[in-house]
């Protein structure tokens, strides 16, 4: 499919279900997902006939990368400069591409969190001994388990503000008095964080 002069792949896959839905994925590709018996003309001919909703995805998910290629360290951007090594000094970020800053940040994001968990560690009188791991994760900021007694928290959380670092360790933490969403739960996190609803909302945006 071509799309402001540039050509733009179509994928399709297969499945048994019974109608077809059109995505732009993180690829940039249309990624086109159909009933098996269903004629690749047939998928070419539905491309065509729902070119401009294609598009305006294609440009939404486009426009969204776009956006997103920013060098940010706890909320705050920084200026990038193309650079062979990666480094940081006043306010610069500098290196081989804005992705390779970000995923060095994101590496060295367990020494912050673990400074931050620090700070409301005695909060908490009756934490078991437990370990802090750092994962990037696609649906979670963090994740208690109880079961491996670890606490991980999402890589991506070092390009926010401290104080949403510090509700996700709330969160977790709050975990080992009460695994589920109950009342008592967000009781238990309102105790040390009271502002956790705004968190929520800024981490859903």
């Amino acid at each position: 499919m071509i799309i402001n002069g540039e050509e733009v792949e179509i994928v399709i896959e297969k499945k048994r279900i019974k109608n077809i839905y059109f995505r732009v994925k993180d690829d940039l590709k249309i990624h086109v997902t159909c009933p098996r018996l269903v004629s690749k003309s047939e998928i070419m001919r539905l491309v065509n006939f729902n070119a401009k909703s294609i598009e305006k995805m294609y440009y939404e998910k486009k426009g969204k990368q776009t956006r997103e290629k920013r060098v940010l360290l706890l909320g705050r951007e920084l200026a990038f400069v193309l650079n062979k090594r990666i480094k940081f000094a006043e306010g610069i970020a500098y290196g081989p591409s804005i992705d390779a800053v970000n995923e060095y940040l994101e590496k060295k994001s367990l020494k912050v969190f673990q400074d931050r968990l620090d700070k409301y560690r005695d909060e908490f009188p009756n934490l078991p001994e437990f370990r802090l791991r750092t994962r990037k994760m696609k649906t979670r900021w963090g994740v208690c388990n109880k079961g491996s007694m670890t606490v991980t928290i999402n890589t991506l959380l070092i390009h926010k503000e401290v104080h949403l670092i510090d509700y996700v360790i709330v969160h977790e933490l709050s975990h080992f008095e009460h695994m589920d969403h109950s009342s008592a739960f967000w009781a238990e996190v309102a105790r040390h964080y009271p502002n956790y609803k705004k968190a929520r909302r800024e981490l859903r945006d």
